[in-house]
């Protein structure tokens, strides 16, 4: 693992004055705000709600179970929708896909609203799963499409700063507001987020596939050697390196280094309120000073990408991530104060900033023709992981931290194995 500098590739002969133009297009912060906003409508479709489960078990007449149900349904919409909206962006564009899929998303979050009934409630949370997923996995397209190399790196990092912050404070936010507008205000501001996005979209993404734009791929900057691009040039547009490790790899490291912020989020509540005994505001500040860790990590990945292999940084944040999630099973093991676990919290947490964008980059740099697709593997295995993840945190019961420390490091591992194993021989990032 080396922190040296890499060396620019030499500029391809055959490269065009567009082409080399749009990899020294500067980074755009109007399209990066509305990327990032697109990744954060799923996280705040989930979790700002949760705290007012109850509310729609005595307002719907319905069980626990079947409140449960309108999360689970959301959920797989997102895991089933990516892998929708993804191959099709790859077909017919970016920008169409797009805003079909967000115009939908707002009318199943108004209805979602409205919903009279809890068998309407979970129809169109599914819907909302289904078509919000547009969004998450053409955001991570167009970043592909738009930028290369480093930038690239750059723009995933600084996306992630809000994808990856919404699902650690959406929970707190729900909380605060729960009583004040109740579960359907709350699924309100899901559709106004809904809204905001789609106007977004209209004012600021234009179509950014090559196909469709007239911007041939520029054999420099895709990310990847050309001895590894030259043995897959072909397969790569009948999909064929979607099952290349040089992609599969830093998927899954992305997919399990996120499972363990998930973990994290749906244990925190009887983590920090019954095992460590925190008020709400206590509960709230704890999870604040969390997402302030992801968030500077976050921007200062975006600066070392331009000094430093993205590869070597995501090693490194998945090293830190699985450092923090072994002590953390330590001091579970040995029953320390229940406070101290909030130090491995903040290293887990804060670690991620240095993973979640980079390897997202690695991963759809290997597939620069079919960016859509991978980003829908990704966002699938993503949601999947994230689904699964969340009943075994608590398996025990709700005082016992064992199973959250065994989720974590479990994923933290298979995490990290996936980074050590991709070739890094295959990327110039």
């Amino acid at each position: 693992m080396t922190s040296a500098s890499p060396t620019p590739p030499a500029q391809n002969a055959t490269t065009t004055g567009a082409e080399t133009a749009r990899t020294q297009e500067t980074l755009s912060p109007a399209l990066l705000l509305t990327l990032g906003l697109l990744s954060a409508v799923a996280p705040f479709a989930t979790d700002l709600y949760l705290s007012a489960m109850p509310q729609i078990v005595d307002d719907l007449s319905t069980t626990t179970s079947g409140a449960q149900l309108s999360l689970t349904s959301f959920l797989f919409g997102a895991a089933v929708g990516q892998l929708f909206f993804g191959p099709l962006s790859d077909r017919i564009g970016r920008r169409r896909p797009l805003l079909i899929g967000t115009l939908i998303y707002l009318v199943a979050s108004v209805g979602a609203a409205l919903a009279p009934s809890i068998a309407l409630l979970v129809a169109f949370r599914l819907l909302q799963g289904v078509s919000g997923a547009a969004g998450m996995v053409i955001g991570r397209a167009v970043v592909t499409d738009r930028y290369r190399g480093t930038q690239a790196a750059q723009a995933m990092s600084l996306m992630m700063l809000v994808g990856g912050v919404a699902p650690v404070i959406a929970p707190f936010v729900g909380s605060t507001l729960a009583d004040p507008i109740g579960w359907r205000g709350l699924l309100w501001i899901v559709a106004g987020l809904g809204l905001i996005a789609l106007v977004c979209i209209l004012a600021v993404i234009p179509e950014t596939h090559p196909r469709f734009t007239g911007t041939r791929l520029a054999d420099r900057d895709t990310g990847t050697t050309a001895d590894d691009r030259a043995s897959a040039s072909d397969s790569d547009s009948d999909s064929a390196g979607l099952r290349r490790r040089v992609f599969l790899a830093p998927v899954l490291a992305f997919a399990f280094g996120f499972a363990t912020m998930m973990a994290y989020i749906s244990a925190s509540p009887f983590l920090y309120q019954k095992y460590m005994g925190m008020g709400t505001v206590q509960y709230g500040l704890a999870f604040a000073v969390n997402a302030l860790a992801l968030m500077a990590v976050s921007i200062v990945a975006s600066k070392l990408a331009l000094r430093f292999r993205i590869l070597t940084l995501t090693r490194i944040g998945l090293g830190l991530n699985l450092a923090g999630t072994i002590l953390f099973g330590l001091l579970v093991l040995v029953d320390a104060p229940a406070l101290s676990l909030t130090i491995p919290l903040l290293i887990i947490v804060g670690a991620l900033g240095l993973v979640l964008g980079n390897a997202t980059s690695l991963a759809l740099s290997a597939v620069p023709t079919v960016s859509g697709s991978g980003s829908a593997v990704l966002g699938f295995l993503q949601f999947g992981l994230a689904g699964l993840v969340s009943p075994l945190v608590s398996i025990n019961g709700e005082n016992d931290p064992a199973p959250l420390a065994v989720v974590m490091l479990a994923a933290s591992v298979i995490a990290s194995v996936a980074i050590a194993l991709t070739p890094g021989k295959a990327y110039r990032l």
